[in-house]
């Protein structure tokens, strides 16, 4: 279940009531090239194989390559943009990631995820632990990231 349009053609924010196990998403993408690749890590990872394409040559990525964080922080962004429309946001409480193969200049991402648990709160009615499968695609559909989050879902408001 993708989701669905209101009659504006905007996609509908979605509650807890509107999720279930196996329901599958997808984002829009996201280009990515050089510029941002160096930008992004000289603030947050600024190691040569994210920084410098000469340099990068001669490291374990033979070229230049996002940073990890990077591939995380273009996920989430996507994910909150086009691709999990959650009511109250999509927060986070924890999961799991790893990135398979690098992120490099010239991809397009997009990401995929699907509900696997749902997992209703004991101590606080109206709100579940969600736990998706998130994997971030390249354009020749190679995952560059798996990523497995909790996510605070909330009930519609009555």
């Amino acid at each position: 279940m993708a989701a669905l349009p209101d009659h504006t053609g905007a996609k509908r924010a979605l509650y807890l009531e509107d999720l279930s196990v196996g329901d599958r998403f997808q984002s829009g993408e996201h280009a990515l090239d050089a510029a941002q690749i160096k930008a992004f890590a000289r603030q947050f990872d600024p190691q040569p194989f994210h920084t410098d394409e000469e340099a990068a040559k001669n490291t374990f990525f033979g070229g230049l390559a996002a940073s990890g964080w990077h591939t995380a922080a273009l996920t989430m962004k996507l994910l909150v943009e086009s691709g999990l429309p959650l009511a109250e946001g999509v927060i986070g409480s924890g999961g799991e990631l790893q990135w398979p193969k690098p992120t490099r200049p010239g991809d397009v991402l997009h990401v995929v995820g699907e509900v696997i648990e749902i997992v209703p709160s004991r101590s606080k009615p109206g709100r579940a632990m969600v736990t998706m499968r998130c994997r971030t695609l390249n354009q020749y559909g190679d995952v560059v990231q798996n990523f497995t989050p909790k996510l605070v879902v909330h009930a519609r408001p009555s």
